[in-house]
This record gives structure tokens, sequence and C-alpha cells, in this order.
């Protein structure tokens, strides 16, 4: 849920313009096949005509864009009425994030209703050149890109350059209110004290792989966890597949454990290739979580897994410091992505 405010600025340094050329043309890249539109047909050049656009580059998995959508919604709404076209364009980092029925639910659960394209052969991702998520552009009413920003942060100058491109087509000015977001659950922003890095399950980025075992690729191997992980590392435990991009436990009980230093620790998983849930309970530092546990966690430890998404598993709740998580999957056919802090 979203509170937002208004801080007024008195005395502001408008961020200075470039010019990085021409907008694609969101309408020819998006008729390709196996592309389409959520909440909008598709924009064609004379509904965006005259009007100032931002573009949010973005994926429904990766806690980057996910923390960075509270304030593209926020300008959504408040600029709405201002000339504002706001365009959300789903380019998937993971398989599973190319599957139309997986984005729209996202979309939906997200409460995302401005346009999105889904561009899941990356045409407009390579038309603008682009290498993050998240990535927000900002199209002046001429058709130029005249403002980009990569990755979270920053917000502040964004909108004020967002006025900018807004004033430039009205005869009134807009002022230089900017909104403040206080975003709760997995939208809200990372701790200041993230000392663990993002890690990948499967072979083609993993990093830090701490079972005892060495990593066999695309073949069934059994791990072990060891008694003690140093700082970030992680480890598996159980029969595991570890493929190019997520590893699938074959058989119940498995474990993920990682020892790690931030608030909170998601995991990107999903059910079984079947769709069949996946019952899992964690423990930090061998304990149920208690209050530390995050907003898909009970606070006995126990969830489901029952869609391919980001799972916030532990937020904790008072000092941040070095603790040791596990998660032990109950059922067969789990797939771990990917590790994100926060």
């Amino acid at each position: 849920m979203l509170t937002k405010y208004l801080n007024a600025n008195a005395n502001v340094t408008q961020p200075a313009l470039s010019d990085y050329g021409p907008e694609p043309n969101l309408s020819n890249l998006v008729t390709e096949e196996n592309t389409t539109w959520i909440n909008s047909p598709a924009l064609t050049p004379a509904a965006l005509h005259g009007k100032v656009v931002l573009i949010d580059v973005w994926t429904y998995s990766c806690i980057n864009s996910l923390r960075n959508l509270p304030y593209v919604l926020s300008w959504a709404e408040k600029y709405r009425d201002d000339g504002l076209v706001v365009i959300g364009v789903h380019s998937p980092e993971f398989a599973f994030e190319k599957d139309q029925t997986n984005v729209e639910n996202a979309v939906r659960d997200l409460k995302i209703t401005y346009p999105v394209a889904i561009d899941s052969g990356y045409r407009i991702w390579q038309a603008l050149n682009n290498e993050y998520w998240p990535a927000d552009y900002l199209v002046d009413g001429k058709g130029r890109i005249r403002y980009h920003h990569f990755g979270e942060g920053d917000y502040r100058e964004s909108e004020l350059v967002l006025q900018q491109l807004l004033n430039e087509n009205r005869s009134t000015s807009l002022g230089v209110e900017t909104v403040r977001v206080r975003a709760a659950g997995i939208e809200a922003p990372a701790s200041e004290d993230v000392e663990s890095p993002e890690s990948y399950v499967g072979y083609r980025r993993a990093q830090g792989f701490g079972s005892p075992e060495r990593l066999a690729v695309d073949a069934p191997a059994t791990y072990s966890t060891p008694a003690r992980l140093p700082l970030n590392r992680w480890a598996l435990g159980g029969v595991w597949t570890i493929g190019a991009e997520a590893g699938v436990l074959e058989s119940a009980p498995g474990k993920a454990a990682f020892r790690f230093h931030s608030r909170d620790l998601h995991f990107v998983l999903g059910p079984a290739k079947n769709g069949a849930p996946v019952r899992f309970r964690v423990t930090l530092d061998g304990n149920a979580p208690g209050a530390d546990h995050g907003v898909d966690t009970a606070p006995d430890g126990t969830g489901e897994i029952r869609a391919p998404r980001l799972y916030q598993l532990i937020r904790q709740s008072g000092p941040v410091r070095d603790r040791t998580f596990e998660i032990e999957f109950l059922d067969p056919g789990v797939r771990a992505y990917d590790f994100t802090f926060g």
C-alpha cells in the first residue's frame, strides 16, 4: 500500500537535459510475433504525438524493478492529467518471465494500470541499447529521448526532469513539488546495511557456491550443506540438477542455505514443472524466524511456492548482522533461481 506525500522545494536547481535521439517506434517494435500489450491496445505514434512519455524497462521478479515501481506508479497517477504517458516495457530476465500469463498476473497483482508492452523478444530493449533493470527513459513532446536513469534511486532528479518536459508542453508551470513514496513489503527501499551480493543458482552465473561437492552441470547430483558457511557463500542439500538458469530439486526433502548480511533476503523461486505447489520451512540461525519473517513466510517459517516469482523470506526487525538462512523444501520439483538482498 502506497502513501504519497508532497514535498515543496523552494529553491530548486533543475537538472540539465540532453538529447539522446528519437524515441523508438514502439508500435512497430511490439507487433512482432509473440509480443502484445497489457492494459492497452498497441500505442501508435499518433497516440503519443505531443505527449511526454516515461518508458520504464522492468521485469517482474527483479527486486530493483519492484523497488522502483512505487515511484513510477505515483508519477503515472500524479501527472496523468498533465499529459504524461507511462509505458512499462517488460523485458524478461528468466524464461518464466516470457510467459504472457505470468506477466499478466504480475501486472494485476502489482496494481499496474498503465500500458505494458511485453518485450519477450527484446526488440525494445535492443532499440534502446538498454543494459539494465530497471531503466527509465523520458521522451519529450517532440519524440526525443531527453533523459535516462539506470537502476534504483535519484527519484527526485528524475521527477524534476519529468516536470521540465511537461512544462515545455504547458502554458502554466507545474511547480517543483515532488512525490515522496512510503512503500511496504517487497517494494520498500533497501536498507543501508547490505553486504551480500545478488547470487544466482544456475551455473551460467553462479558464484559463491559453498557445498563441499563440485557443482555438476545439467545432471542430478547429491549436495550437502556444511555445518558453517562463510559470509556470502550459499549451499544446497539433497539431490539437485543445476541448469544454466536454475537448480531443480529432484526429490524431497532438499535444502538451500546462505550466510548473509542484510535486512532482507529474497529468493526467486518457482513451483514444480507441472505446476504443483512446493511447501517450505525457513529457519534463521537454526530457529523459526518469528518477527524476522518476510511477507511470504509465516512467523513459524512455513510457506508455499505457487507461482514463479520473487519471494521475500526474511525481513529482520532488529539490527542487521551476519545470519545463516536455511530453507527446507518439503516437496520435489522446486526451481531455485536467484538470491537477492535489501
